[in-house]
């Protein structure tokens, strides 16, 4: 439930379209409805200008579906990330309307599209094997409104690639930067535009990468100002702090 949702509500109570019990039912699970085993967080679109997002990971697939199954009802998007083809396909039993987006394991039921805004926010993956969780950025950033532009395996390993694409990084409002091995990448970009870096560690890389610590600690250590960085793996945060700086600027 938006505001948009609760405006038209109370403008059809106003006007004798509807009465006060069916406005007492539809605010009834405000803040939020809880299963059980889940408290869902019908609220937060208006708290935060996007609607809850279902981490599906370590949750089993009849939770996932009670979950989506209700938030149906109150959200004209639900979204739900790090989930496989096998939640994708039962998640499309109660919503054939669901898309499937492969590399970023996110699952989409969109029936209304979330207000637009009017940057452009860039996608800069290191190597082609980071691109799941350049994905997940991207599409996390396209769901809530923005214009993403893609520019991939521009990593240091081959940095004449990244200085010949320069103009989608300086056409862009914010930028994610996403880089596993030693996460370089994003202290080179930081250290070429004037704009927010949001940079992605992942754990991509051989053994002494350690899981994603060592661009972690890279990304932590830049001495390029003006780098902010996420969790290992993080795309979803990523897009989510990237759609924010965005929609700042109107």
């Amino acid at each position: 439930m938006n505001l948009e949702n609760i405006r038209e509500l109370l403008e059809d109570y106003k006007n004798d379209r509807v009465t006060i019990d069916k406005v007492i039912q539809n605010l009834r699970d405000l803040p939020y409805e809880d299963l059980g085993f889940a408290r869902i967080d019908h609220h937060r679109a208006l708290r935060r200008g996007v609607p809850e997002v279902i981490f599906c990971q370590g949750k089993t697939m009849h939770r996932i579906i009670e979950i989506v199954r209700h938030m149906l009802v109150k959200n004209s998007v639900v979204m739900g990330t790090r989930a496989d083809k096998n939640i994708f396909e039962e998640v499309k039993k109660i919503a054939p309307d669901a898309k499937y987006y492969d590399d970023a394991r996110i699952f989409l039921i969109e029936r209304e599209k979330l207000p637009q805004n009017k940057g452009v926010i860039a996608v800069v993956s290191a190597g082609t094997s980071d691109i799941p969780v350049a994905e997940e950025a991207a599409v996390t950033a396209e769901v809530f409104g923005n214009e993403v532009e893609r520019l991939y395996d521009v990593g240091v390993a081959g940095i004449h690639r990244l200085f010949m694409n320069m103009d989608v990084l300086h056409k862009a409002r914010v930028i994610i930067v996403v880089a596993g091995m030693e996460g370089a990448l994003a202290s080179v970009v930081a250290g070429l535009v004037d704009k927010p870096v949001i940079a992605v560690p992942t754990s991509v890389g051989y053994g002494a990468s350690f899981h994603g610590l060592s661009a972690l600690l890279t990304m932590l250590n830049s001495c390029a100002g003006g780098i902010t960085v996420v969790n290992i793996d993080n795309g979803f945060g990523a897009g989510f702090a990237a759609h924010q700086i965005n929609k700042l600027g109107g």
